[in-house]
């Protein structure tokens, strides 16, 4: 199967498109020019996304308010008992006591918009980079909006309907659905594969629940990976990962897939687990979990499953573009740290304040992970495996992704 990518391309931006006139290459080329790779970072708690420099000391470019249209969607909420009762259970569930403005976000392929997922909303919106006006809104089925991927050409998102088991495919641009499938209870984090065929899609059932217990891990629902044919939207195969848990032994162990990254030559894909302090190794070829790595436990984060944020003891796992390093962030054990894929080492553990994503940095030198307890984002080397820089963001970062912006861009409201 192809490979993920952390960091979403522009082609349409910057392919040439063949043509029998030269003006029309050397527009493209123009188009090329202007943009400028960036670092988008959702602060889910406040409704805003920072755009800070894609690699080196990660400066700050501008914000971008992504809950223009707060006002109008409060007041359909509150017209409505059951969208309110499911905004209620957002904040004081998932959101821990707060609302989720911010979930996920890609930028379009010229640069001139952000789309973004807003849990709470339970939408997905385009925004205007240069107005901060909206685009677009598509309404997600159900109540709840979540994790979203980007097709390799940068012309699509999918986008999890939390609540309606479902995930909607949409054109970029335009946000009309082009397709949607069935798929696990409650789904969650989604992958295009490189050659942009197939989406996986992991869902992670009830972590909204206290029967945490591993006996009654079977009250979580049902959990598995989702794999669709990208161009029809039809299943080709679902994979049930309790198995391959119970074949090597790990009956007590979630099945709840949570973030994932495949390995370059996409033989392998490494995942994490709803409760596990660590990731597993899973070989797509023969479809068994090949290899699992435990990572140390922080002495003052407690054991008991019911203290665990979400269920995600560990959320967040990227790796380096040459495929020898990965990059996981330790969530409630409030750290990141660099492995080693070969040997499964890992590198020092660097202190961070319930870090909750790990991408890569556009020089594909670093892991840059999301440290929504501090909020702020810190970039590791992946080289060392050291902090080599921190800056402030909005309130509670979570997903980080590349994206491009226009050359000159400024905040709307600068």
């Amino acid at each position: 199967m192809p490979v993920p990518r952390t960091r979403h391309l522009w082609a349409m931006a910057a392919a040439v498109v063949l043509t029998v006139t030269a003006p029309a290459t050397t527009a493209s080329a123009a188009d090329a020019a202007a943009l400028r790779e960036v670092l988008f970072v959702a602060n889910n708690w406040d409704g805003t996304a920072d755009v800070i420099k894609s690699s080196g000391d990660l400066a700050k470019i501008g914000r971008v308010n992504v809950i223009p249209d707060k006002d109008a969607r409060m007041a359909a909420i509150n017209a409505d008992p059951i969208k309110w009762i499911y905004f209620m259970a957002i904040r004081n569930s998932v959101g821990e006591g707060h609302d989720q403005f911010a979930d996920d976000m890609y930028s379009t392929p010229d640069g001139k918009s952000v789309v973004v997922s807003r849990p709470s909303f339970a939408d997905v919106v385009s925004i205007d980079l240069a107005t901060g006006s909206i685009n677009w809104r598509f309404p997600v089925s159900g109540y709840r909006a979540d994790h979203m991927a980007v097709s390799p050409d940068g012309t699509r998102v999918a986008v999890s309907a939390s609540t309606a088991n479902t995930v909607h495919v949409l054109n970029i641009n335009t946000g009309k659905q082009l397709g949607s499938f069935a798929t696990g209870d409650k789904p969650h984090e989604n992958i295009f594969t490189k050659d942009g065929k197939y989406i996986w899609n992991m869902a992670i059932g009830d972590v909204n629940t206290d029967s945490d217990a591993p006996w009654l891990d079977w009250t979580k629902g049902d959990r598995h990976i989702t794999v669709v044919d990208a161009t029809t939207y039809k299943q080709v195969k679902t994979i049930d990962m309790r198995d391959k848990l119970n074949a090597i032994g790990l009956t007590d162990y979630s099945d709840a897939v949570r973030p994932a990254v495949f390995s370059p030559d996409e033989s392998k894909l490494y995942f994490q687990v709803s409760f596990f302090n660590g990731f597993f190794e899973y070989d797509v070829a023969t479809d068994k979990i090949t290899r699992t790595k435990t990572l140390p436990k922080n002495p003052a984060t407690s054991d008991d499953r019911t203290t665990m944020v979400n269920d995600s003891r560990h959320h967040g796992i990227s790796m380096s573009p040459d495929g020898s390093k990965l990059c996981v962030a330790g969530t409630m054990d409030d750290y990141a740290t660099v492995v080693n894929r070969t040997t499964l080492q890992e590198g020092p553990l660097v202190p961070a304040s319930k870090p909750y994503w790990a991408t890569v940095s556009g020089d594909g030198k670093s892991c840059v992970v999301s440290e929504s307890g501090a909020d702020q984002v810190t970039a590791i080397d992946f080289a060392t495996g050291q902090k080599t820089v921190s800056v402030p963001v909005g309130d509670h970062p979570q997903r980080v992704r590349l994206g491009h912006v226009a050359a000159d861009w400024t905040s709307p409201s600068s």
